[in-house]
C-alpha cells in the first residue's frame, strides 16, 4: 500500500482509467444484480410471482424450514462429487506429470481437456442415453445374462453424481497437475533416506506440498456442482433435485421470485464460505 501511495499522480490517474472499464463492468453486471437479488429476497410475493411490498423474512424462514433437506442434499451431493473427483483426479494428475515424454504429457492433457470441446448439455444427454433402460449399460448387462430386466439407473442421486463427476473431473485434475509439476521428487528420496515408507512420505511430504492444488481443485469442483441444475434436471428427475433446480423453478413462469432470490442468497453465502476457505488455505505454501 505504501508503494502505491508513492506513485506519481499521473500514473495513478492512468491506472485508474485503465481499470475503469472493468470496474464499471463488474458494478453493472455483478454488484448491481447481486444487490437487486438481495433486496428482492426480503419482499413478499406479488401477482405473477414478482416481488412486492411489504418487506418480510418469511422467504428465509421457508428456505430453512421447507427447503432445508434439499439444501442439505445439495451440499452432500456436491461434497461426494468433489471427493470422487479428488480420488480419481489426484492419481491421474500424478500419472500425467510423471510421464518423461513431453508428447505423452501433452496428449494426456489434451484428452483431459477434450470433453470441453463438446457442449455440456450434449454430453449430459449422451449420459442420459447411456444410463437409460435401453442404454449401453443395460444392454451389456442383459447380453451377459447378469440381469433379467433393465436397471433403473436414471432419475437417481447416483446418476446425478456420475454426471457431475464426468463433467467436472478436469477441474480437479488440472490444478493438481500444476502443483505436482512444481514438486521436487528429491524430497521423497530424502524422506526414504530418513526411514519413511511410501505412505509416510506421501502423508508428510507429497500431500502437504501439493495441498494448494488439491484445495484449488476442491473449490473449482464444489462451487459449480452445488449450484448445478442441468445435470440434476436431466439425470436426477424429481429424486435428484438440488438447490439450483429450486432457483430455476422459482424464476420460471408465475413462480416466486422473492423465494428464488432468498435461495440464491443462501447459495451465494455457501459459495462465499467456500471461497473464504480457499483464500485462507489455498495459497499457503508449506
Amino acid at each position: 500500500m505504501a508503494s502505491i501511495a508513492r506513485l506519481p499522480t499521473g500514473r495513478k490517474q492512468r491506472g485508474f482509467l485503465l481499470a475503469l472499464p472493468a470496474v464499471l463492468w463488474l458494478t453493472l453486471f455483478f454488484l448491481l444484480p447481486v444487490l437487486i437479488v438481495f433486496v428482492v429476497s426480503f419482499l413478499s410475493r406479488g401477482r405473477g410471482g414478482v416481488g412486492d411490498l411489504p418487506f418480510t423474512l418469511a422467504n428465509y424462514e421457508r428456505v430453512i424450514t421447507v427447503f432445508g433437506p434439499i439444501i442439505t442434499d445439495s451440499i452432500w451431493i456436491a461434497f461426494v462429487t468433489t471427493v470422487i473427483c479428488l480420488l480419481v483426479g489426484y492419481p491421474l494428475a500424478f500419472f500425467i506429470s510423471t510421464r518423461h515424454d513431453p508428447r505423452m504429457r501433452s496428449l494426456a492433457l489434451f484428452m483431459i481437456i477434450l470433453p470441453f470441446w463438446t457442449n455440456f448439455l450434449v454430453r449430459t444427454y449422451a449420459l442420459q442415453t447411456i444410463l437409460g433402460r435401453e442404454g449401453i449399460i443395460n444392454g451389456v448387462l442383459s447380453g451377459l445374462g447378469l440381469i433379467g430386466e433393465p436397471l433403473s439407473l436414471l432419475n437417481t442421486p447416483e446418476a446425478v453424481i456420475l454426471g457431475l463427476v464426468y463433467g467436472y473431473l478436469p477441474f480437479m485434475v488440472l490444478p493438481i497437475y500444476a502443483s505436482v509439476e512444481r514438486f521436487d521428487f528429491r524430497y521423497v528420496e530424502a524422506a526414504h533416506d530418513l526411514g519413511a515408507n511410501d505412505l509416510r512420505a506421501f502423508l508428510r511430504v507429497v500431500l502437504p506440498l501439493t495441498l494448494p492444488g488439491v484445495i484449488a481443485g476442491f473449490i473449482l469442483v464444489f462451487i459449480p456442482t452445488i449450484g448445478a441444475f442441468v445435470t440434476p434436471d436431466l439425470l436426477g428427475g424429481t429424486r435428484g433435485i438440488m438447490i439450483g433446480n429450486l432457483i430455476q423453478q422459482q424464476f420460471r413462469g408465475s413462480g416466486n421470485q422473492p423465494l428464488g432470490s432468498a435461495l440464491s442468497v443462501v447459495l451465494m453465502a455457501m459459495v462465499m464460505i467456500a471461497l473464504l476457505i480457499y483464500v485462507r488455505f489455498g495459497d499457503r505454501e508449506s
